[in-house]
Order: C-alpha cells, then sequence, then structure tokens
C-alpha cells in the first residue's frame, strides 16, 4: 500500500473532482482551456498536492488528486 506520511500519521486521501460547465456546454477551448490547465498546475505546486489524472475537455474538468489530510 502506498501510503504517505507526516510527523505522527501515515494517510492515503484521494479524491475524485468533476467540474462540469452548466448544461454541458462546449465552452472549454483556446484560451480558457489554456487558463484551466494553468490554474491545475498552480494546485499541483500548492502545499503538497498531488495531481494523479487529469483531464480537461471542452464540457468538463476531471481531477483525481491526493491532499494531505491537514488541509480541509
Amino acid at each position: 500500500m502506498d501510503n504517505k506520511s507526516l510527523s505522527h500519521v501515515r494517510w492515503k486521501c484521494s479524491y475524485h473532482i468533476v467540474f462540469i460547465s452548466k448544461y454541458r456546454k462546449e465552452v472549454l477551448y483556446g484560451k480558457l482551456k489554456a487558463d484551466a490547465w494553468e490554474i491545475i498546475s498552480t494546485l499541483h505546486r500548492y502545499q503538497g498536492v498531488e495531481i494523479i489524472d487529469d483531464i480537461v475537455c471542452k464540457e468538463y474538468i476531471y481531477l483525481s488528486i491526493e491532499i494531505p489530510p491537514k488541509y480541509s
């Protein structure tokens, strides 16, 4: 089992997050898709968040991430 550890605890907190556009309209293309990708990469560098899988399509953004339990 691939667990991470903090000072007194071993953890494996993985989440699946899906952001869907209103009425599933295809709005995530061009500049907006590049901006979404930039936000995801910024999230990756922010406070120990590990992105396992990510997909940016025209109508949704899918993330599979691991976040340390000290962040709510």
